[in-house]
């Protein structure tokens, strides 16, 4: 369950140095924004941001944007920055929809999704960040060699990721239902928060990189 009603949440972030305000002006500019060409990853529901700082801390070659859109979760990624700042690290507090507003066409390289919100209403499918729908806008700016990853410990969420595929572009590249069992698939794996509180309960952890 996502934390809420952080007091004071929304002004922290917009007082934030680690946050960009105003993502629509770096559509296209990320490079600028970063000060360098180094390729871009985007995690799309970042939680607390520990996944996106790992991952950041691991790959310095690499620039990395988490998205958010609840105030009282991103503001915990904001205090870790502020213990540990790193340069390679941008956060956004946004809605997943705006994303193509942000980006330019394939400007981003690679696309994180972790344990999203299953929606397990039926009505609300294509709110799940999986759907067709968001693959369709995650098409618009990803590199045409750029990959999505997706973990998840909901087993029906994943069934219902892995059935919208047909429908697109998109190809598996790579799927596991059992990944810190799939030595392949678990090399070099990073867990988030949540997947370290699901997998110490016993949960399988269910993956899939796509392609186009």
């Amino acid at each position: 369950m996502r934390l809420r009603n952080v007091s004071g949440s929304r002004e922290k972030i917009a007082e934030s140095r680690f946050v960009i305000q105003e993502p629509g002006l770096c559509k296209g500019k990320w490079a600028e924004e970063f000060g360098n060409t180094n390729p871009i990853h985007v995690e799309i529901g970042m939680g607390k941001g520990r996944f996106l700082m790992d991952m950041a801390r691991l790959h310095p070659e690499i620039n990395y944007i988490g998205i958010e859109k609840y105030s009282s979760v991103l503001i915990r990624g904001i205090q870790k920055m502020e213990e540990e700042p790193l340069e390679n690290v941008r956060l956004l507090r946004m809605n997943a929809e705006e994303t193509p507003d942000i980006f330019a066409p394939e400007e981003v390289d690679r696309i994180y999704l972790n344990f999203s919100d299953p929606w397990p209403k039926d009505r609300h499918a294509q709110r799940r960040l999986p759907s067709r729908t968001f693959l369709g806008r995650y098409d618009q700016f990803l590199k045409k060699d750029g990959v999505i990853e997706f973990k998840t410990d909901n087993e029906g969420l994943f069934v219902f990721a892995l059935e919208e595929i047909p429908e697109t572009k998109w190809k598996i590249q790579a799927m596991t239902r059992d990944l810190h069992h799939d030595a392949v698939m678990n090399e070099g794996n990073v867990m988030t928060e949540y997947e370290e509180r699901f997998s110490s309960m016993g949960n399988p952890i269910y993956k899939y990189i796509i392609y186009r």
